[in-house]
């Protein structure tokens, strides 16, 4: 069966198989026909497309050669416009070069000219030159001739003439710079005289202060006696407890019935007299009991000063004041310089320069506060190097001050250059307030020797025969030799003086140097 059915199968494959190649080659043929037919479509597309590119490329090379052309003959016509303007330049540049050669042609000529004259010029100075050679030689020899006759006259060489000569021509020169010296100074003080005198006059008349004070003891009045004892205390403990504890020299003598305290530092004088004072009138005095009385004291006087310093800047209207500034302000209270309460002296010279400062049309606020604040460095001058200027200006400096009032106080003594208008007002408050009559004292000793060495001073000076210090030492009178000094150098002289004794002393205010020059004449007939 199996054999049957394969038999079968092949006969139905043979007998398909003829039909089969048939329709594969009727299928070729068509297929090669649709292929023959699309390529011949496709080709002849291809052609209609290359003539249609071979139009467009002939109008792009028409359009490109008729751009080109317009191109080109717009580079043309722009290269001819270039050329043309630079034939203009050229041209242009050709006229002015020939103009200036034209001028340069004028000024040889001119050069030339002034050649031949300068050429007769030099011509005409070389025949003075020799002309004036000659005169110069017959001139040496005439001098030469006329110094040989002036040696022999006076027997003199030429050294020693020389020297003649150029000390009488010195002697001249002095005495007429003398001259200028005394008519500009004169002017000077004719000028700025009357105009002193009336502001300084003026600020004297609206101020006025209280005179000078005790300088470096406390005297505390006691009860009885007996009270020494007490104070000095079992083989003097306590006197002693009480000198370390305040810092000053306590003095138990037989004056009845004081007990002075004694110290250089003005507030541990005060917190002394105060602790004794208190002590007396407690009664009790032993060393733990003198500790606290002199501790509650350093603290009453500490608000003593700080009161003290508020009230005198109240006083002169300064605001604005550090709480340091005002406790030294406080401490001036207990400082004096040769007698004179020094925040008093300040407040003086607040006013005093505020009245100048107003009379010269400057600030007197600014004025009051660098005359308030002049002399701070005297709170503390004791504790520290340097003097009072100085010390007051770097304190100042820590607390912000303006420069106006540091320079005041560094400058007022003169120790530094003045830099502002108000730092010689306060100088010259300064000088006001402390020669003012009343102002300050000193001791005998120290005032005749004042007068001695002013005295010395002027009589060292060549051709001074005598000296006299008159009106407390405020002026001295120099009586001079006449033959030794004329009027001339009477001048120089005084001055000379004056500046010595700026240099060599200490003095308050200022000093008045007045040269007396008497010539006497005596004639006898006989």
């Amino acid at each position: 069966m199996g054999i049957l059915a394969a038999i079968d199968g092949l006969s139905i494959f043979y007998g398909l198989l003829p039909g089969v190649l048939v329709g594969t080659t009727i299928a070729y043929f068509v297929l090669k026909a649709v292929a023959n037919a699309r390529n011949k479509s496709l080709q002849d597309d291809l052609e209609i497309r290359l003539e249609t590119a071979k139009k467009q490329a002939e109008t792009i090379v028409k359009e490109a050669r008729l751009d080109a052309t317009e191109e080109v003959m717009k580079k043309r016509e722009a290269f001819s416009s270039e050329v043309n303007t630079k034939e203009n330049k050229l041209r242009q540049q050709e006229m002015d070069l020939s103009k200036k050669q034209n001028n340069l042609d004028r000024q040889r000529d001119k050069v030339q000219q002034q050649e031949r004259q300068l050429g007769n010029k030099q011509n005409e100075l070389d025949r003075q030159t020799k002309t004036f050679d000659n005169r110069n030689k017959e001139l040496a020899n005439v001098m030469v001739q006329q110094k040989n006759q002036l040696l022999k006259i006076t027997s003199l060489n030429a050294e020693q003439a020389k020297d003649l000569l150029l000390t009488r021509l010195e002697d001249e020169c002095e005495r007429e710079m003398n001259q200028v010296i005394e008519r500009k100074v004169s002017q000077t003080e004719e000028m700025a005289e009357e105009k002193a005198k009336e502001i300084l006059s003026l600020s004297i008349q609206r101020y006025a202060a209280e005179q000078s004070c005790e300088v470096s003891v406390s005297m505390v009045d006691i009860p009885s006696d007996d009270m020494k004892g007490r104070v000095i205390g079992r083989e003097g403990r306590n006197i002693r407890a009480f000198e370390k504890a305040t810092g000053v020299d306590v003095i138990v003598d037989d004056t009845p019935g004081i007990i002075v305290v004694s110290g250089f530092n003005p507030i541990r004088r005060e917190v002394a007299r105060l602790s004794m004072e208190r002590l007396i009138q407690d009664g009790r005095i032993h060393p733990s009991r003198i500790e606290e009385i002199v501790n509650q004291a350093k603290k009453d006087v500490h608000s003593r000063v700080m009161q003290l310093g508020k009230e005198a800047a109240d006083e002169v209207d300064v605001r604005g004041l550090n709480n340091k500034i005002i406790g030294m302000l406080g401490a001036l209270h207990y400082r004096s310089s040769y007698g004179q309460n020094v925040l008093r002296h300040s407040v003086e010279v607040a006013f005093l320069a505020q009245v100048m400062a107003d009379e010269l049309g400057l600030d007197g606020s600014i004025a009051r506060r660098a005359g308030l604040l002049h002399d701070i460095g005297k709170a503390m001058d004791r504790e520290t190097e340097g003097g009072h200027p100085a010390i007051g200006a770097n304190f100042l400096r820590r607390f912000k001050e303006s420069d106006i009032v540091l320079n005041a106080a560094e400058a007022h003594h003169g120790d530094v250059v003045a830099n502002n208008h108000y730092t010689p007002l306060v100088a010259a408050a300064d000088a006001v307030s402390a020669s003012r009559p009343g102002a300050r004292r000193e001791t005998l000793e120290r005032y005749i020797k004042r007068l001695e060495k002013l005295e010395g001073i002027a009589t060292a000076f060549e051709g001074v025969e005598n000296s006299y210090a008159i009106q407390a030492g405020r002026e001295v009178r120099v009586v001079v030799d006449a033959d030794k000094i004329d009027d001339a150098v009477a001048l120089k002289t005084a001055r000379d003086i004056a500046k010595k004794i700026e240099d060599e002393m200490t003095y308050p205010g200022e000093i008045k140097v007045t040269l007396l020059r008497e010539v006497r004449c005596v004639e006898y007939a006989r």
